[in-house]
């Protein structure tokens, strides 16, 4: 009689090698962050060696230097979109809080997208032409940044309602959506950014509605 063989769990040092991973890449952000604001445009040879990381690493995660300041850029607005959001309290029964957080959250976003439309063209270029390994190989800091919006509708709109508006205001957000705005409706900067608002508010208020449509359905049972 064959033996089966029992499927291999994860080994703890995997996730270390994963944290190790995630670890060095936010090193070399932070320190072209630093380097940036210092008035420098270093190299990612620069940039791993102030870090003190090998510049073999170093490419592997950035390949070019457009696609590391890009990161570093995207990176330095943190601090603005949790100011953003922290000013504006939520009330989970007061749906006009979350339309004021995703408009807030989106003006931030696409007006430093439109700062570095240049950067980002350039990243998007490189990152279509790679093969996709089914991986995200960018954009996971614009689903933090819904999430840090409007992570208190999740209890609200269920798992499933909830999932699909953090996809459909990804889609709406980004350098993506900037190129369709800019190059395919002609818009201008400020009226990209307008139109990208008008889409989150919109998905926001048709996600409640449903929701509040669907509750009253199921009372009336």
């Amino acid at each position: 009689m064959r033996k089966t063989k029992t499927p291999s769990r994860p080994s703890s040092s995997d996730g270390g090698r994963t944290r190790q991973k995630q670890r060095t890449r936010r090193l070399l952000v932070e320190t072209a962050v630093k380097l940036l604001a210092a008035g420098g445009q270093p190299s990612v040879t620069e940039v791993a060696d102030a870090a003190e990381v090998s510049r073999r690493t170093a490419y592997r995660y950035f390949p070019t230097r457009e696609k590391l300041h890009a990161e570093a850029a995207l990176n330095g607005l943190r601090p603005v979109m949790e100011a953003a959001m922290a000013a504006i309290p939520v009330t989970v029964d007061d749906d006009s809080d979350f339309e004021a957080r995703v408009t807030a959250l989106v003006d931030n976003m696409q007006r430093l997208t439109v700062e570095n439309e240049s950067l980002l063209r350039t990243m998007i270029h490189q990152t279509v032409l790679q093969t996709p390994t089914g991986e995200s190989e960018r954009g996971t800091r614009r689903l933090e940044w819904i999430e840090l919006a409007i992570g208190a509708l999740r209890p609200k709109l269920g798992a499933a309602g909830y999932s699909r508006l953090v996809c459909a205001l990804a889609l709406s957000t980004g350098i993506e959506a900037l190129l369709v705005l800019r190059d395919i409706c002609g818009l201008t900067p400020e009226g990209s950014v307008k139109v990208s608002q008008w889409i989150a508010r919109t998905l926001v208020k048709q996600s409640l509605s449903e929701h509040t449509g669907g509750r009253r359905r199921r009372q009336t049972r």
